[in-house]
């Protein structure tokens, strides 16, 4: 295989789409289907077969041969067929200008097997090339697409409690803190995700600390859960490889072997970036080729570094509500933390921020744009931000709901304002009337954590079910963190779903914390829309989640198996039961973060259910954790800025893209290739036909890149989405009732067919054993025995 990569296209450049492939005056010629077979295995797609089905697939190949300067495939066609080059070379080219050439071994097309796909380049023969190929028609006629497995991708996230090795900083030359500067500065992946000022850079070169590697020094292995540090090279070289596949091992193609190499790092190079990010295994392995001198910057450090700006803007907040009567008593403790629960709202010209007359139930800061205070239809005044002044109104809604007695209007083209409302307000501190009657020594009313409100009567039906009950039936499905098992209750027959994690795995990736809030959070819940929680159990070396059992399948793999993509029906379905519940969610200040088909699930009778609230947390203004799959990250989780719940809404923009294209917007082969194309924005991303008129509008209202302008954060909130045009003739009322027929309903048997699951124990993920730790962070976990 080549030595550049990308999903669907074994040789071609990264900014090289994946590239389905059709013949064009294609010959045939008589050669036995089963030669086919030595280079079936390269696929990364057919790997993903049960190995009993590849003489399946081997006589499903049809030998086709192409002439030297046929065309093979066209720039903007769509196609249905995979080929695999037996001889010969082909070129690929990209509006006109060639970008790699594929050789024996290589492959394309494997996606258009799955479904339909534009061309996005253009492939020749070079010379008379000698191809296998397999149409998506035979392949869904020999039930092939029905056996494949479609592991899941994997969430990442921060690694909040870890604590991290953080040597004290080395003293260093100016001609060293030059090398930094310009290492940081150069540094494209890390560049294009965050925006490091020269105060931010100059911080982070002051904390960094000198180790000397001596050659042969592996400095980071590949698949390392220690994945907590960036290096810059001072001295010395450092070679970057990745493990080859088995198929890859046993490939003769020199060309394949050589893809396994990454580069190399010399002196002011840099290399980890990732880890600055959040806590992820290693991607690859770097050894030190020479004896070499690096300086370190831990996560830790680069977090903090980041965040300081933030603190400033809090500041600036504080200042804000000074001048707000109403506040006048607050304590300047109290006051932070409403500036740090402040959350932007944007604003169209002739828009209302409030009518006259309407219940008040939060008060907005000015800081964007002009507005017209109108009282009984005549304009009183109006208000407008400035870099001094940033004006205030609605502020006694803090202390009743009394209508307001005016209405605010923008007259700018646009304005943007901070807002609390009351209930957030009472979250975080009290009652303001409570606040201000207290004596002048009273205590501060700050809470360390918001409220977590678990559901009336919802500790009733915990303690009933217990873990020696169960039996174990079958695996359903791994994800980044834990696996999932299907079990019954071995006295009433009922079954559930058993959601384990490995405690050594939770502490050694700084979880705690995370796995806590994930009960609290399911705790919370109560909606159709969300999978029911049922009990929590605490062994010596796992926790258990007793889950709402969905034998309808995952999303991601009922897409994939039954063709859905594209299917417009569908997508509003499935996107209506997203929004219901991150309705649900948001009204009770959680923010999920981990939407994507494989967090969706069916039940027997088709609806659609949210599930794995483990990186879910209540949120009370902005939380600065990095985590998420990287495929559905937005852009301020990116550049660490902070996020509210406005990007669970980019991710369900996301969402539709993919269910309707087939893929994510920003899909690259590399995490940092897909941060750089998410900086980049929406408006760079070609939107395939499927995904075109209302449902692109859609798309892009939702992964606006200021979280403030997303739709359900205007002014309508969730009401905004289900009057979009995408929507229309849609009955809200009939989903919402569970009373719509679902536009596909999978097969299940009975409460323990396990046919809609294929996990692989392959795909299980760490387990670390764990030694009790005396700190006791997991002894309120458990409900049940």
């Amino acid at each position: 295989m080549g030595a550049l990569l990308c999903s669907d296209c074994s040789h071609a450049p990264e900014d090289v789409p994946a590239q389905p492939m059709s013949d064009s005056r294609g010959a045939s010629r008589p050669v036995a289907p089963s030669g086919a077979s030595k280079f079936l295995l390269q696929v990364k797609l057919f790997q993903r077969l049960p190995e009993t089905e590849l003489p399946t697939l081997a006589s499903a190949c049809e030998p086709k041969t192409f002439r030297s300067g046929d065309k093979v495939i066209t720039e903007g066609d769509v196609g249905d067929a995979f080929y695999i080059i037996r001889s010969g070379d082909a070129s690929v080219s990209v509006g006109g200008k060639e970008v790699a050439v594929l050789k024996q071994g290589d492959y394309f097309g494997e996606n258009a097997l799955l479904r339909d796909e534009p061309r996005t380049a253009s492939i020749v023969a070079k010379s008379e090339l000698q191809t296998y190929m397999i149409s998506r028609t035979k392949f869904e006629e020999m039930g092939l697409r029905e056996k494949l497995d479609f592991p899941q991708r994997k969430a990442v996230a921060g690694g909040a409690i870890k604590e991290l090795e953080v040597k004290p900083p080395s003293p260093k030359t100016a001609e060293e803190r030059k090398l930094m500067v310009q290492a940081l500065r150069n540094n494209q992946n890390l560049q294009s995700c965050v925006s490091l000022d020269d105060k931010q850079v100059a911080v982070l070169v002051d904390a960094a600390w000198k180790e000397t590697v001596p050659i042969g020094k592996e400095l980071i292995k590949e698949g390392d859960l220690n994945a907590d540090y960036f290096y810059i090279v001072q001295s010395g070289k450092f070679s970057i490889s990745v493990t080859q596949t088995e198929s890859q091992a046993q490939s003769a193609n020199a060309a394949q072997a050589a893809a396994q190499s990454l580069g190399i790092v010399s002196a002011g190079g840099s290399f980890g970036e990732l880890a600055l990010l959040y806590f992820a295994p290693r991607a690859a392995s770097v050894r030190a080729v020479q004896d070499s001198v690096v300086w370190v910057i831990d996560r830790k450090t680069f977090k903090s570094t980041l965040a300081k700006s933030a603190q400033d803007t809090v500041k600036d907040y504080v200042g804000y509500l000074d001048k707000v009567q109403v506040l006048a008593k607050l304590k300047p403790d109290e006051k932070e933390a409403v500036a740090k629960a402040l959350t932007e709202m944007s604003f169209s010209k002739s828009e209302d921020v409030f009518q006259q007359g309407e219940a008040g139930d939060a008060f907005y800061i000015l800081v964007e744009g002009e507005v017209a205070v109108i009282k009984d239809s005549t304009e009183q005044t109006r208000l407008k931000a400035s870099g001094k002044e940033a004006p205030m109104f609605g502020e006694r809604a803090l202390l009743t709901k009394e209508p307001r007695i005016a209405t605010i209007t923008v007259t700018s083209e646009t304005a943007k304002a901070l807002v609390m409302d009351k209930e957030t307000f009472e979250m975080i501190l009290q009652p303001l009337d409570e606040l201000n009657k207290r004596g002048k020594d009273a205590p501060s009313a700050v809470k360390k954590e918001p409220a977590v409100r678990p559901n009336t009567g919802s500790q009733k039906r915990f303690g009933n079910i217990e873990r020696k009950h169960l039996k174990q039936l079958g695996l359903l499905g791994c994800g980044g963190f834990g696996a999932v098992e299907l079990v019954e209750h071995v006295e009433n027959g009922n079954t559930y779903a058993l959601k384990a994690l490995s405690k050594g795995y939770v502490v050694k990736s700084g979880m705690q914390q995370s796995v806590m809030s994930e009960k609290n959070v399911q705790l919370m819940c109560d909606s159709p829309f969300i999978v029911k929680l049922f009990e929590t159990y605490n062994g010596s070396q796992t926790l258990y989640f007793l889950l709402e059992l969905a034998l309808g399948g995952e999303l991601y793999a009922t897409y994939n198996k039954k063709g859905l993509f594209g299917k417009e029906p569908h997508a509003k379905f499935y996107l209506a039961g997203v929004t219901h519940a991150f309705e649900h969610l948001h009204s009770k200040k959680i923010v999920f973060r981990d939407l994507k088909p494989e967090n969706l699930l069916l039940n027997e009778h088709g609806k659609v259910k949210l599930t794995d609230m483990g990186l879910a947390k209540v949120i009370i203004g902005k939380t600065y954790t990095t985590c998420g799959t990287p495929d559905y990250f937005a852009p301020e989780l990116i550049a660490s800025t902070g996020h509210t719940h406005a990007v669970d809404w980019w991710t369900a923009g996301i969402l539709l893209f993919e269910l309707l294209s087939g893929h994510p917007p920003f899909e690259s082969a590399y995490p940092m290739q897909i941060y750089q194309k998410v900086t980049k924005g929406i408006h760079k991303v070609a939107f395939p036909p499927k995904c075109r008129g209302p449902a692109e509008d859609l798309v892009r209202c939702l992964c606006k890149k200021d979280p403030s302008e997303r739709l359900p954060m205007k002014k309508g909130g969730v009401a905004n989405i289900k009057k979009h045009m995408f929507y229309k003739g849609f009955d809200w009322q009939a989903f919402q009732d569970l009373t719509m027929e679902p536009p596909y309903k999978p097969q299940v048997k009975s409460k323990k067919d396990m046919c809609n699951f294929h996990a692989r124990k392959d795909d299980l993920p760490p387990q670390v054993p764990y030694k009790e730790d005396g700190t006791g962070w997991d002894k309120d976990f458990a409900t049940s025995t």
